[in-house]
């Protein structure tokens, strides 16, 4: 018997044993499309049509009005949020799903449209460079920002802390940290964006601080073994780091203090759209260090993702762009079905064209092929 693992295989991940190694990955939709950003019942909808991924990890959520960088995203700081996201775990649970709340900060990546005409915080005043903001104007050029206080940092830390409080309230099975993208915790921990003197900037000890305390202040609220956080090592278009091998080695070995659920990793498969050819491969050196469940995620097929299980590269697969265009996503690579095409003028503007009116191969009246035997293989 064949016990390599692949995408139908059970894995247990902290406290949640998985059905399948399948992790929608989270993904900004731009559908709390309420004064308030409360999800809305279509949003209740998206997430249980896709109920049948091992793990869901939704969008990211702010953990304050601070954190707010895009319009009709969907907060955890009011109990108005934490009533409507209520809802949509209290429904994806009566699916038989499990889902994870990711936990969001954008930092820098802001426009004062947001606060009040004030500016938007970081680690440093430094402009990030070709970054937009989504506002109630459409994208904009996000402004320098202005650096946060010594003083300031712990009540950000305790914005998460409420977050994840939050976020038990709300009935999630647990939170993923945004640590990657450019956000907020990424933007302390590379060296590009963080030129702070004090003990927060300068050595990668300093810069992983605020990090850290935030990896501690959500696991002190939930239990680690309900906690995971999402890195992107190879940086992007606004952020990089100058040596993102030893930075990010350096993170994961004091993450794995905390006995985390998992540790997500973005790193974009060669050919891939988001990949960065001259950027260096991270993501094998976090495998290593990484003491817990770790997940991959970067354009995966169903045949890429099967290699990277077998060849033990991840425990996890999360996949995006597949799981908007098919809630059944599980079914049609089970099935070896076809995929349904995604629309991306559809991805981030509000409404339910390109949001739940994906069919679903029932849906569609395909007549399904026997499945592949994966227990016995």
């Amino acid at each position: 018997m064949n016990h390599t693992p692949h995408l139908f295989s059970s894995v247990q991940v902290g406290a949640l044993t998985l059905p399948n190694r399948f992790a929608m990955a989270p993904m900004t939709r731009s559908r709390a499309t309420n004064p308030e950003t409360v999800p809305t019942d279509s949003v209740i909808k998206y997430y249980v049509q896709r109920a049948s991924a091992g793990l869901i990890i939704t969008e990211g959520s702010q953990v304050s009005a601070q954190g707010v960088g895009y319009i009709n995203t969907p907060g955890i700081y009011t109990e108005e949020q934490v009533a409507g996201w209520k809802k949509v775990t209290d429904a994806v649970h009566a699916a038989g799903g499990r889902i994870f709340i990711q936990l969001w900060h954008v930092g820098r990546v802001s426009h004062p449209f947001f606060h009040n005409g004030e500016l938007p915080v970081g680690p440093s005043a430094i402009k990030p460079e070709g970054a937009k903001a989504f506002t109630g104007q459409g994208f904009e050029d996000v402004p320098t920002p202005r650096a946060l206080e010594l003083s300031e940092i712990p009540g950000v830390v305790d914005q998460f802390r409420q977050a994840a409080r939050n976020a038990k309230l709300a009935g999630f099975d647990g939170a993923e940290i945004h640590g990657a993208n450019g956000y907020l915790l990424d933007q302390f921990i590379q060296d590009g964006s963080n030129q702070r003197t004090d003990e927060y900037g300068g050595s990668v000890e300093n810069r992983a601080r605020f990090t850290l305390e935030v990896v501690k202040a959500v696991v002190d609220e939930l239990g680690a073994d309900r906690v995971g956080i999402r890195l992107s090592p190879q940086g992007s278009s606004s952020i990089k780091d100058s040596d993102p091998v030893r930075t990010f080695s350096y993170v994961t070995e004091q993450l794995n203090q905390f006995n985390l659920a998992y540790l997500h990793v973005i790193e974009a498969l060669p050919g891939h759209p988001m990949a960065q050819p001259s950027a260096p491969a991270v993501a094998a050196h976090l495998r290593k260090i990484f003491n817990g469940t770790f997940i991959l995620n970067g354009g995966y097929t169903q045949e890429t993702a099967e290699e990277a299980l077998a060849n033990n590269e991840a425990d996890v697969i999360a996949f995006g762009v597949p799981f908007i265009a098919n809630p059944d996503l599980v079914e049609r690579f089970r099935s070896g079905a076809a995929l349904n095409t995604p629309d991306p003028s559809t991805f981030y503007v509000p409404g339910d064209k390109g949001y739940i009116d994906y069919p679903s191969l029932q849906e569609q009246g395909v007549d399904l092929k026997e499945p592949v035997d994966y227990q016995n293989n």
